[in-house]
């Protein structure tokens, strides 16, 4: 009887044994994942961070680019402008002389039709 005390003594350390190997193995099992679901999360974290910096660098560049377009097309608005300016100019000194030209044209006409009288 002695023998079977030491025998039921040592089946239920055995037993106990288990359940606390079945029990690290199960903590362990867990913590791994709490650690990968963290990891993940953390990269995703880290990944929309890097997303939003590259989005800002690239509205920030597209902004600057923007900006240049819309300065270079002001300086050639400017050129044209001046241009048409100088076009209209010179237009209107050529049309103040050819309509002084056909001014006097007409009048000698008109002269010389009424016998060269004048007016």
């Amino acid at each position: 009887m002695g023998e079977e005390i030491v025998k039921d003594d040592a089946v239920a350390a055995l037993q106990k044994i288990k359940e606390a190997e079945e029990e690290a193995r199960r903590l362990i099992q867990e913590t791994r994942g709490k650690k990968a679901l963290k990891i993940v999360q953390d990269a995703f974290e880290e990944a929309k961070k890097i997303k939003e910096d590259y989005l800002a660098k690239a509205r920030k560049k597209a902004e600057e680019k923007k900006n240049i377009i819309i300065q270079k097309a002001a300086k050639e608005a400017e050129k044209i402008r001046k241009k048409a300016e100088v076009d209209t100019e010179a237009l209107r000194q050529r049309a103040e002389k050819t309509m002084s030209e056909a001014v006097k044209k007409a009048a000698e006409k008109i002269n010389n039709y009424l016998g060269g009288e004048s007016l």
